[in-house]
């Protein structure tokens, strides 16, 4: 059954995040394959993906990357891409793989998440 996968990018300049983006496929097979697909396709699709805003805090400022981690340490970094999620009419708890872009220069770190 085909579902639809997401690469979503981070960009981080000078420790804040300025921006997500976010590349879609849909694809059938295991959620290994999957991620597997898109790892190999991360490097490729960040001039391609669709670009969105990114997060500001309460004074209209853009997120530091630190306040990012400490989302992201407790699994709560996801819920900063809904509207990525209600962009590519994703259901609950899509497939998708996260690859910060620090200073310009992607990072072959990939997160994950099913």
């Amino acid at each position: 059954m085909k579902e639809t996968i997401l690469n979503i990018y981070l960009v981080i300049n000078d420790g804040f995040v300025t921006e997500f983006r976010a590349k879609s496929y849909e694809i059938s097979g295991n959620d290994e394959e999957k991620i597997s697909f898109l790892k190999t396709k991360a490097e490729y699709d960040f001039e391609s993906a669709e670009v969105f805003d990114a997060p500001y805090d309460k004074k209209g400022e853009k997120m530091s990357y630190k306040k990012f981690y400490k989302l992201e340490k407790q699994g709560l970094q996801y819920q900063l891409f809904e509207n990525i999620f209600d962009y590519f009419n994703l259901p609950e708890n899509p497939l998708v793989c996260v690859t910060p872009v620090l200073d310009g220069k992607i990072l072959t770190e990939i997160l994950s998440n099913k």
